[in-house]
């Protein structure tokens, strides 16, 4: 599943991702501190050249190499969902997994611009194939959305066939295809004129997406202007209703999960509990300023965004102690589990009255050290300490 969305304007471009993998799932953010190339690279499932890496903030499902989602020195940000199309991705040799395509477009490109053609360089070139999951066989294709301070791409995949489109000022991408003929960059067996939704597999319902789909792209028609980090935030915690949460905003309003999903796909919201299937697992916010001197920022979440807590962050310098730990993603998915149960709305109110309070205050703190390089160093290094109590008052 997952929901990538990006506004571009003001002086920076806004980037918002929601992870949503199987509900045992563990995922951690890491710095990765970058490599001089040369030699073999192992991804997933994959043996390739080690082209050197840039330094990179990612979120990563705890047994593969590849990133949910990302950003790197260059101020590049990729997110990626899972597509249904018309080839079958059972039939493909073990290849690349859109994960691995996000790492890889992280480490070596400087630019949205240049990620895209590292990325559709190697998707030619190695084709996708592979579980992605660690449990059962569960291989798919992907799109992607590549974003960089002034500019953005939105990449849809099927086996190595691709087309991309640039974003004029933001775009929301889901679980299905978007382009239609407004493609400007594609693949060699994709026609010129073609309407890439052609690729789309017709059996596969489009409603999975579509209400997620609309829900992002009011945030994202808010326009870059307006738009806040913390909107952002209230939009990647949606759950079918409207925004809500969003950072220095009332603690005491909430907005339960769903509990069924419906024929009309309804239940399957942006903040994602279909229970026994998937949830959203990991979340991340990003400001990619346009001026060098300004700091590149992330608000990272591990676990459900309703029941978690979006930690500020000054990438790709490091992520407070704890993000990192497979057992931090654990407590979170402990909170999701209350808010799932039968006094789930008890529970996530319980939970917002502690977390948000604290995560407000983790923004106003970091907002206050973001000038000071020194400052933001020591703000990182002791942001966990500042969240361990909380999670310790919830039990967890």
């Amino acid at each position: 599943m997952c929901d990538t969305l990006c506004a571009i304007g003001a002086g920076r471009t806004l980037f918002g991702k929601n992870s949503d993998r199987p509900v045992a799932e563990a995922q951690v953010a890491e710095v990765h501190r970058g490599r001089a190339g040369g030699g073999r690279l192992r991804t997933t499932h994959l043996d390739l050249g080690d082209a050197g890496a840039a330094r990179l903030l990612g979120s990563r499902p705890t047994w593969m190499w590849g990133l949910e989602h990302g950003i790197n020195e260059h101020r590049v940000a990729i997110g990626n969902e899972k597509l249904y199309t018309v080839d079958d991705p059972h039939a493909a040799e073990p290849g690349l997994l859109g994960m691995d395509l996000v790492r890889l477009g992280l480490e070596r490109g400087r630019s949205a611009d240049e990620a895209l053609a590292h990325m559709t360089e190697l998707l030619e070139r190695h084709g996708q194939g592979g579980s992605g999951e660690a449990d059962h066989d569960e291989p798919y294709f992907s799109s992607f959305l590549v974003a960089d301070p002034t500019s953005a791409w939105v990449l849809e995949t099927s086996a190595r066939t691709w087309g991309a489109r640039q974003v004029e000022d933001g775009a929301a991408i889901s679980n299905r295809i978007t382009l239609g003929a407004d493609w400007t960059r594609a693949s060699s067996d994709v026609a010129p004129g073609t309407d890439f939704d052609e690729w789309r597999d017709p059996g596969a319902p489009t409603g999975i997406a579509d209400h997620r789909l609309a829900a992002t792209r009011r945030c994202v028609a808010t326009g870059a202007a307006a738009l806040t980090p913390a909107d952002v935030v209230a939009t990647l915690r949606h759950h079918g209703d409207r925004p809500w949460g969003a950072p220095g905003g009332d603690p005491s309003d909430v907005s339960p999960p769903p509990t069924d999903v419906h024929d009309d796909w309804t239940g399957v919201t942006v903040c994602m509990h279909v229970r026994d299937y998937q949830v959203t697992n990991a979340s991340m916010v990003a400001e990619l300023p346009e001026d060098d001197g300004t700091p590149l920022r992330a608000w990272i979440a591990l676990g459900s965004p309703c029941a978690s807590i979006y930690v500020p962050t000054f990438p790709p310098t490091g992520v407070p102690p704890g993000l990192g730990d497979a057992a931090t993603w654990s407590r979170f998915a402990a909170l999701r589990d209350r808010v799932e149960g039968e006094r789930g709305d008890d529970e996530l109110a319980e939970i917002r009255s502690i977390l948000g309070p604290l995560e407000s205050e983790l923004w106003e703190h970091a907002d206050a050290v973001a000038g000071d390089p020194s400052s933001r160093e020591a703000f990182v290094a002791s942001a966990w300490d500042r969240l361990e109590p909380a999670l310790e008052k919830l039990s967890v």
